[in-house]
C-alpha cells in the first residue's frame, strides 16, 4: 500500500485551521470525522455570518491555502424560521497541488513524501454553511474571483434555487432553458412541480422515457 498522510496529522491540521477562522467574529468552526469513502477523513465544518463570508473566503485561500472549491449547494428553509430561511453550503479541498517547473521543455514530475507533509501543504476538506435570514431576494457575496470553480456553482445555484451572488460576473441560466421566466427557480419549496397536471411523467428536454411503472401516474 503506497503511503498516506496519517490521520493523526490530518486531524491536527483541521485542527488548527479550525481554531484559526473561529478566532474570526462571526465565524465558528469544528472538525467532524466522516467514515464514507476508503478511510476516515477529518473535514472542518465553518458556519459563517453572511456579511463575514467575503473575508473569511479570502482568508481560506491566501492565508489558509485553500485552493478548490468543488461544490456549492444552495437550500431554501421556508420552515427554518426568520434566522435560516435560506442556506449556502460551499464544499472546499485543500489540495496543495502547485504547477509543475519546466526544464528544457521537459515538465518535471514533483513528487512529495505525504509523511512529511504539514501546514498549508496538508489536504483537507472544508464545508462552510451561510444562512440567509427570511428575504424574497437572497444574496452573498461571489467568490467567482477567489476560486475558479465557483463561477459554474454560483451560476447553477442561482438558476435552480434562486440565490444570488453579489458580484459574480456573467450570471445566467446554465440549467434552466434561457427563456425561463424571471423570478422562477425550480428548488424553491413554493413550486411544486411534480404536482401539476401534466399527463407525461418524462416530459423534459433529455427525452426520459416513460418507465412501464409509472403508466397512468402523473407528475
Amino acid at each position: 500500500m503506497g503511503k498516506v498522510v496519517s490521520t493523526t496529522t490530518q486531524r491536527s491540521a483541521a485542527e488548527s485551521l479550525a481554531a484559526a477562522v473561529s478566532e474570526m467574529d462571526g465565524i465558528t468552526a469544528e472538525v467532524a470525522e466522516r467514515n464514507s469513502g476508503t478511510s476516515p477523513r477529518n473535514v472542518v465544518i465553518v458556519s459563517c455570518d453572511p456579511e463575514r463570508w467575503r473575508g473569511l473566503a479570502e482568508s481560506l485561500r491566501n492565508t489558509h491555502g485553500v485552493d478548490y472549491c468543488s461544490m456549492i449547494t444552495g437550500i431554501h428553509w421556508p420552515e427554518g424560521g426568520p434566522e435560516k430561511n435560506w442556506e449556502v453550503v460551499y464544499h472546499f479541498l485543500r489540495m496543495a497541488v502547485s504547477n509543475p517547473p519546466v526544464i528544457d521543455g521537459m515538465v518535471e514530475p514533483i513528487v512529495i513524501d505525504p509523511t512529511k507533509v504539514k501546514g498549508n501543504g496538508v489536504p483537507l476538506e472544508i464545508e462552510v454553511r451561510v444562512n440567509l435570514p427570511e428575504t424574497r431576494e437572497p444574496c452573498v457575496a461571489s467568490v467567482q474571483d477567489i476560486w475558479v470553480g465557483a463561477d459554474w456553482n454560483e451560476k447553477e445555484t442561482w438558476d435552480l434555487v434562486g440565490i444570488d451572488f453579489e458580484g459574480h460576473v456573467g450570471m445566467r441560466r446554465v440549467l434552466q432553458p434561457h427563456e425561463t421566466p424571471p423570478g422562477f427557480h425550480p428548488l424553491q419549496k413554493q413550486h411544486r412541480l411534480r404536482y401539476h397536471d401534466f399527463e407525461e411523467m418524462y416530459d423534459d428536454a433529455q427525452g426520459f422515457l416513460r418507465k412501464p411503472s409509472d403508466a397512468g401516474k402523473i407528475k
